[in-house]
């Protein structure tokens, strides 16, 4: 596809080239795209997808995610754990655990500085350290004395200890058995120590990763070269360029033109798509749940029945046919499936105007109640979501005002609990059940943690602590299925479904897969077909 060339032309000439001085070969080059022009290119300031994405092509972590949300060795090859502390014993006990990771030996970054056990602990300082403004350091507070140092309450990080020049230890405050997972989010991936002399890493990256940075003009693409040294073997490609093109439907003109290697195809459009284009998709359920959280605190949602009721009233296989072109499935309950603790085969509620009517007069409100659905219009599904429910709610006697705001303005009014009910999504930082559990219903996450819902019982907070300190898989996964089990049953959410990402590849690419967690594609084994 020659109409390629254009776009990776930079990759040939250098950071300050001129784009139109060579023409790479195209069969090399691969064509992604974001959404939005990234933040910055610094893991410390990694708190957006774009952001994470391009952090993951330039910089390693010492664990990593592969397409299909499985845990791996990056940086560190091997890691062990001994639980330390007050004992305890069965999977579940007390304790902190201690995470020893050892490094891969000869690994270099960009720019030939040496990968060392230093390097590992000067990032992890340098997310944490009360200077950097922005970040989102939540990853790393589980090692102890992390959240002192980030508060400026005390001047050194006694979690993080360097083993000879091998290996890095890791003290936790509390057994968190998934904290591997963590240190596979962009804000854990290692940079160089010492950084090199008036470094920018937010606009010239220096990592390990396996793409070399080579421009970024913003607002418009980014240029990537492959790392020929990098320690898993160098990307079978030789460019990746990042195109930044906000609407769907100029990314799908642009995929049919050949210009994109691979393309989100739009909710609207997926009859058509399905249709013309069936061969070249690709579908994989999401880590990501639909969901319309309900105020536990207020008004008449502080009745379960109430919130119960709601969830017989909306007729949500309809409304998933409609908005997201039927690209979804049921939710019955918070973990996605591919999860361990998922379970979308739950008995549970169902398109019922009787059982809502029963419930709302039981509650006490047989004559009708009046509540605020807020939406930001930016999100044109769930803003078709929220008008879906509007309308649903009705015929039971639930009269819906509708508020609409910019999405930053809807989660603050979220986050601060002044709504009623807000139509949200939720995509995983980390792919595992905890992540689904412990932000959206553990108490200490009302409000800015993710529990919009304001939902708090004693019983769910126990067990969920219990299942982030099991270190038995299976145990572990019994709890999840238990905890979401009980939360469903409260239904402090009006549940709707887990999207399934739909993806179109050109013919011609080959060793490409949907990722599932956002950070867990790293284009090694991409390539174009000669």
């Amino acid at each position: 596809m020659t109409t390629l060339a254009c776009l990776v032309v930079p990759a040939a000439c250098g950071r300050g080239g001129n784009a139109g001085s060579a023409r790479p070969p195209g069969h090399a080059s691969l064509v992604y795209y974001e959404t939005y022009d990234p933040r910055s290119l610094d893991p410390a300031l990694s708190t957006d997808v774009p952001t994470g994405e391009m952090v993951a092509l330039a910089y390693d972590g010492l664990t990593q995610f592969d397409p299909d949300g499985k845990l791996l060795p990056a940086l560190a090859d091997r890691w062990t754990i001994s639980r330390g502390g007050g004992g305890g014993g069965g999977g579940g006990g007390g304790g902190s655990l201690r995470y020893v990771f050892h490094l891969r030996a000869g690994v270099r970054f960009h720019d030939g500085t040496r990968l060392t056990p230093a390097a590992v602990r000067q990032s992890m300082l340098r997310v944490l350290a009360p200077g950097t403004r922005g970040g989102r350091a939540w990853p790393l507070y589980p090692i102890a004395g992390t959240e002192a140092y980030a508060a400026g309450r005390a001047s050194d990080v006694t979690g993080i200890q360097l083993l000879g020049d091998s290996a890095v230890a890791f003290d936790l405050a509390e057994p968190l058995a998934i904290f591997p997972k963590f240190l596979a989010m962009p804000v854990a991936a290692v940079v160089p120590a010492p950084l090199p002399p008036q470094a920018d890493l937010g606009q010239h990256p220096v990592g390990t990763g396996p793409w070399r940075f080579v421009s970024w003009k913003h607002d418009d693409y980014l240029v990537f070269a492959r790392n020929p040294d990098y320690w898993g073997g160098p990307p079978a490609a030789d460019t990746l360029t990042v195109r930044i093109i906000p609407e769907p439907l100029t990314r799908a003109a642009e995929f049919e033109a050949g210009r994109l290697s691979v393309m989100e195809v739009p909710f609207g459009e997926t009859t058509r798509w399905r249709q013309q284009h069936p061969d070249l998709l690709l579908e994989k359920p999401a880590l990501r749940v639909v969901y319309v959280a309900l105020n536990n605190r207020r008004g008449p949602l502080r009745d379960a029945r109430v919130r119960q009721a709601i969830n017989y009233a909306v007729n949500v296989p309809e409304v998933l046919a409609s908005v997201y072109g039927g690209r979804g499935i049921l939710a019955r309950g918070a973990i996605p499936p591919g999860l361990a603790g998922s379970d979308t085969t739950r008995p549970g509620y169902h398109y019922d105007t009787v059982a809502a009517k029963r419930l709302l007069a039981a509650a006490g409100y047989g004559s009708g109640i009046a509540l605020q659905l807020w939406r930001n219009t930016s999100n044109v599904e769930l803003a078709r979501v929220a008008q879906a429910v509007q309308a649903q709610l009705e015929p039971v006697g639930i009269k819906i005002e509708l508020v609409e705001r910019d999405a930053s303005s809807q989660r603050e009014a979220a986050r601060k609990g002044e709504t009623d009910m807000v139509v949200l999504d939720w995509w995983a930082d980390y792919p595992d059940g905890d992540n689904f559990l412990y932000p959206l219903f553990y108490s200490g996450s009302v409000g800015p943690g993710g529990n919009y819902a304001f939902y708090v019982d004693p019983v769910t907070d126990s067990l969920i602590l219990r299942a982030r300190r099991t270190t038995d898989d299976a145990a572990r996964s019994a709890l999840y299925r238990e905890i979401d089990a009980r939360v469903y049953r409260a239904a402090p959410w009006l549940y709707l479904w887990f999207p399934t990402d739909l993806w179109a590849k050109r013919p011609d690419v080959r060793g490409w897969d949907v990722p599932v967690i956002f950070n867990g594609q790293h284009w090694t084994g991409a390539r174009r077909a000669p």
